[in-house]
């Protein structure tokens, strides 16, 4: 799984490759400048011991190059640091350039455009993905997983690329200044490896399993903030909180487990590359007392060479930590851009610019789940203009019946048409704006309210919006509001009653000026008083449109031309409220309840 997944990011930054190949070449430049200034500073150390020792070897001028006889020792000392001095500049620009395009890199394309592209994504695919995942996970793979995959670029990728170009120009440098020496040095290199290898295996399964905590983490976040009402209004305020402390404490307690064993395993690599020192330390300076190498460009060169090589191997240890970290994260961005698309508009659709709202539903069935029917053998059929009350029990099917109109799901057998065309034959985008809907709980955004009215036809005129806010009965409540169409909603319509959010839904449905008009319960959550305010926005939204109404209000269902009864996704009765009040059934006992308590009115 591993191999398949780095390859595919192999992939991705293959499109990044103009921009991957100037941060490398950037390090390059920086490598060569930190390898420049301390062959340098071996060569000031070999002339002044050989100024110190007139027996000591003469040091070994760079390029055929050595100084003018005339210079003192003073000037050829100070020559050497000004060239010292002028290449740790030039790294100090080199390395400032470096963060900088790798930080674009990464930032502004790589993790920019994934998580544009991740979004785009999550638009197109049906509510089942929805259903089968939580909004704290979906929230995480936009944000911190996209960026995990931008990490696996920048600190695995690159930083790989790097370490290697870096080993493999030490290593050749070192074995220029002796062999045998270098071959020592490096004796525990391969061990090394192994063990890093060996670090990513064990910590991987760690960071799946912390990844599942975190979602976990922001989805009891989330739910807290969207039901802070309720939390609030049953003083549930400590249970939220030890609810959220535990899963908090969860995500900590784990990432402490990954952070001993990251603890444990650098010390180790450590440990290794101290030895290696000690091994220059003798065999180099056995070397240097028997004149087999130069004390600067040989022994204190190597040093610095041999320091830069293990700190470059002992991060391996970051690097295999990010790189499990990054893999996790990537896979779970993956999953999103391989989930099929199962609502999608035909190669050669039919074109709908304005349907006339005729209605079939032909022997339909529906599973959410395999084998788990929630809609078994609808067949029924809606003339364009006739009102539907759907009324049933809780679970019965009643929202699910609505949402294969406009293809949120597709039938499981069975057909849905329109107009005498099968839905799944429609260009998707061209059904849906035929289509107006309005839930039970509307959400607005946090906009204008002439900008959430306008949401679903955002070139709309200020007469158009004020128009479907007239037709919803919401004109008089909006221009009571300071700013009129321009006040600004609070998230979900906070600053709003239960009964003004449900008649701006309906001035956004009617503004569309849809054919076909679902009503899911729209009075379910409201007072009578409301409830007689939206009916009159309904009846007034219904006009001339093929209407679809979930309700269990007798007030709403005595306004149907025709009512269709669910029982565990069945039709268990249908025909005329007149013709069902006579019969026995949910339609006659809902009446009776409703008559008992006063609320036929």
């Amino acid at each position: 799984m591993n191999d398949t997944l780095i390859r595919r990011l192999l992939r991705l930054a293959w499109r990044y490759r103009a921009g991957c190949l100037q941060v490398l070449v950037l390090q390059v430049l920086v490598l060569a400048s930190g390898i420049g200034g301390l062959s340098l500073t071996g060569l000031a150390i070999d002339y002044l011991y050989a100024q110190v020792l007139p027996a000591a070897r003469a040091p070994h001028w760079p390029f055929g190059w050595s100084p003018p006889v005339e210079w003192s020792p003073l000037t050829v000392l100070a020559g050497i640091a000004g060239a010292v001095l002028a290449l740790a500049l030039m790294r100090g620009v080199l390395t400032y350039l470096f963060t900088v395009s790798a930080s674009r890199l990464i930032e502004m394309d790589v993790v920019a455009a994934l998580r544009a592209q991740v979004y785009v994504k999550l638009q197109r695919l049906s509510f089942r993905f929805f259903d089968a995942n939580a909004s704290g996970t979906i929230i995480n793979r936009v944000t911190g997983d996209t960026r995990s995959v931008g990490n696996f670029i920048r600190e695995v990728l690159l930083q790989g690329l790097i370490m290697a170009l870096s080993l493999t120009v030490y290593l050749f440098y070192m074995l220029g200044i002796h062999p045998w020496l270098t071959l020592a040095c490096l004796a525990t290199t391969p061990l090394l490896w192994w063990l890093s290898h060996l670090f990513s295996r064990q910590v991987q399964p760690a960071y799946v399993h912390n990844r599942e905590l975190v979602d976990d983490m922001v989805w009891k976040l989330a739910e807290t903030v969207q039901g802070i009402h309720v939390v609030k209004g049953f003083a549930r305020e400590p249970e939220a909180i030890a609810r959220f402390a535990a899963a908090n404490r969860a995500v900590r307690d784990q990432q402490q487990q990954i952070f001993w064993k990251v603890s444990r395993f650098t010390p180790t690599l450590s440990f290794f590359t101290q030895i290696n020192l000690t091994v220059l330390l003798l065999y180099g300076g056995w070397l240097v007392i028997h004149e087999q190498l130069a004390l600067g460009t040989g022994l204190v060169v190597m040093a610095g060479l041999l320091q830069q090589f293990s700190g470059q191997v002992a991060n391996l240890a970051a690097l295999a930590n990010t790189a499990q970290q990054s893999l996790v994260g990537a896979q779970r961005v993956f999953e999103v851009l391989d989930t099929p698309e199962e609502i999608h508009s035909p190669p050669q659709p039919r074109r709908a610019p304005r349907l006339q709202g005729a209605i079939r539903f032909e022997q339909v069935r529906f599973e959410y789940h395999r084998g788990e029917s929630v809609l078994e053998d609808l067949d029924f059929s809606v003339v364009p203009g006739q009102c539907v009350a759907i009324l049933g029990a809780t679970g019965a099917g009643k929202s699910t019946l609505l949402s294969l109109i406009p293809r949120f799901y597709d039938p499981t057998r069975g057909r849905v048409l329109v107009d005498g065309v099968d839905v799944r034959e429609f260009d998707v985008d061209d059904l849906r704006r035929n289509i107006g809907l309005v839930f039970q709980e509307s959400f607005l955004f946090s906009n204008t309210v002439a900008a959430n009215i306008a949401f679903g036809h955002p070139d709309a005129s200020r007469e158009q919006i004020e128009r479907a806010a007239r037709v919803a009965a919401a004109e008089e409540f909006i221009h009571e509001m300071p700013g009129g169409y321009e006040a600004v909603l609070r998230e979900g319509g906070g600053n709003l009653s239960g009964g003004q959010r449900q008649r701006l839904a309906i001035a956004r449905a009617v503004l569309v000026d849809p054919p076909i008009l679902l009503l899911d319960d729209p009075t379910a959550a409201v007072d009578p008083h409301t409830e007689q305010e939206i009916l009159v926005a309904v009846e007034n939204a219904m006009r001339g449109r093929t209407t679809f109404i979930v309700t269990h209000r007798l007030s709403t269902l005595q306004r149907a031309d025709v009512v269709l009864v669910l029982d565990k996704g069945r039709i268990a009765q249908r025909g005329t409220p007149r013709e069902l009040m006579s019969q026995p059934g949910l339609y006659r006992q809902t009446a009776e309840v409703q008559f008992a308590a006063g609320g036929a009115g």
